[in-house]
């Protein structure tokens, strides 16, 4: 047991829990405001586009349950199984909307990084020839006029 907490307190001393700590926490604010993107700004726009909604899309079976019912409303009748795959369709969608936002956002930022890096290789001034190189260099000159 001992050892077990020495190889924890190795650990934390390292920094590497401190760095995962931080990487959940900065993920799960950009995961948030990633669902927010897609929740309150793609969604509404490709509802625009197709109006089809897989919410209360289900498959009764057992039981009698009238077309239009709300599949909250069809669970809750007495005797009825249904097999509610459109919130899966619909959850599958916007995990594809919002990895295709992340990818965005990703390419984006490799973009920024390149151009911030070629600016940087740039704006680095040249290097300083070496002094015995520069006085060959004369040397040969001089030997070329003569």
């Amino acid at each position: 047991m001992a050892s077990v907490l020495k190889d924890f307190r190795d650990f934390v001393g390292k920094g590497n829990a401190v760095d995962l700590a931080v990487g959940l926490i900065v993920g799960s604010a950009i995961g948030a405001i990633l669902k927010s993107f897609v929740d309150e700004l793609i969604i509404p726009l490709t509802g625009l586009i197709s109006k089809v909604d897989f919410s209360n899309t289900y498959f009764v079976l057992k039981g009698n349950v009238p077309d239009g019912t709300p599949l909250a409303e069809a669970r809750k009748a007495a005797g009825v199984v249904a097999l509610g795959y459109g919130q899966f369709i619909t959850v599958a969608i916007n995990t594809l909307i919002l990895a295709f936002a992340v990818f965005l956002v990703v390419r984006a930022v490799n973009s920024m990084k390149a151009k911030m890096a070629a600016e940087e290789q740039a704006a680095a001034p040249a290097a300083a020839t070496p002094a015995d190189v520069q006085l060959l260099t004369e040397i040969r000159d001089l030997l070329k006029k003569s």
